[in-house]
């Protein structure tokens, strides 16, 4: 019998070569940290002048801005000198949708997608093996101030762009109260209120994200309209508000967590309350979209929780005495909207 030599696929190569590749997600997540795009705002700058800016070793800062340049992520105009390329001007801090902060290189979150075999094996997230804690409460230690700071402006970075897409999508502005659950520095709420001036809002987060939340949200435009407080979703939320957001919080807790979140916000609400959830739905079919199935991924390996189907929230929904109302989706995430049965 003759043997079948396997065709050589060169772009299927190619392509799991990028797809597995880690070396230029770690580099751009290095770059974002030093903030070295801030640097070529003038234009193209030597990797001298760009070392000596952010404190790093110009040889290695040079092999690093290569590797990126030739993926499109900064140019190199000539030998060692480097500018932005349009792929590269979201990573300043200073562009209207920066992404600069939503790439950073966390160790203790490396460490666990190190150790994802663990979730896969055994269905439980790596972080808590690893660290011996969940995720949240990992970082309310004082000694991961730092750290618990990097992840909350990581998570805050996205919402201009969530903004952009949800807030068309939804009548915002049909609720005059709003109590954002688990809703961290404040950076969605806030931007809610500023479109719509009628509203005034709550965050409630946990307190050592609160305390940061209360000076954002004094130094801002909105501090007449909205207040922040420390306390536990788990067990209550503040009452009598006419809309309870919960912003990708879900996703993070498993059904029995993801349950008292839900019970707490329905013991809240008041009979002509709503609630709106904002998450990233998991579809069914290669077809679909796929950022609910990479979340899921996340959400196995670091929280322990899930992203969910339409059906699966629906469930959840109905177990908490909620029943699903309304579904916009929108070009980032979808909207969910629940009353009280």
């Amino acid at each position: 019998m003759a043997v079948r030599r396997a065709r050589l696929d060169i772009e299927s190569y190619v392509r799991l070569t990028e797809l597995a590749d880690y070396i230029v997600p770690f580099a751009l997540r290095v770059i974002c940290d030093i903030g070295l795009a801030d640097h070529l705002v003038d234009g193209p700058r030597p990797v001298d002048e760009l070392a000596e800016a952010t404190g790093t070793h110009a040889p290695s800062l040079h092999r690093a801005l290569r590797a990126l340049a030739c993926r499109g992520i900064f140019t190199e105009t000539e030998p060692g000198t480097f500018a932005l390329t349009p792929l590269a001007e979201p990573l300043r801090a200073d562009h209207p949708f920066s992404v600069q902060e939503c790439f950073p290189l966390m160790p203790p979150d490396v460490m666990s997608w190190g150790r994802m075999d663990h979730s896969l094996r055994t269905g439980e997230p790596a972080f808590e093996a690893l660290h011996g804690t969940g995720y949240y409460d990992y970082f309310t230690a004082p000694e991961r101030a730092e750290d618990a700071r990097r992840f909350e402006l990581s998570s805050e970075s996205v919402n201009p762009f969530v903004l952009r897409t949800v807030l068309p999508a939804y009548d915002w502005g049909s609720m005059a109260t709003l109590v954002d659950v688990g809703g961290g520095y404040g950076t969605f709420a806030t931007g809610l209120l500023e479109r719509h001036p009628h509203m005034s809002a709550t965050i409630l987060d946990q307190p050592h994200i609160a305390e940061v939340a209360k000076e954002k949200v004094a130094a801002g435009p909105v501090a007449d309209r909205c207040t922040v407080t420390g306390g536990d979703f788990f067990e209550s939320v503040p009452a009598g508000a006419e809309g309870y957001l919960l912003k990708t919080v879900l996703h993070d807790w498993d059904d029995e967590r993801a349950g008292q979140i839900l019970r707490a916000v329905r013991a809240a609400m008041a009979p002509e309350s709503r609630l709106v959830v904002v998450e990233s739905l998991r579809e069914d079919g290669d077809d679909a979209d796929d950022v609910g199935k990479v979340m899921d991924v996340k959400a196995m390996v670091l929280f322990g929780g899930h992203a969910r189907t339409q059906e699966e929230f629906d469930a959840l929904f109905a177990a908490a005495g909620l029943r699903r109302s309304r579904v916009v989706a929108t070009p980032t995430m979808t909207v969910l909207e629940a009353r009280a049965v």
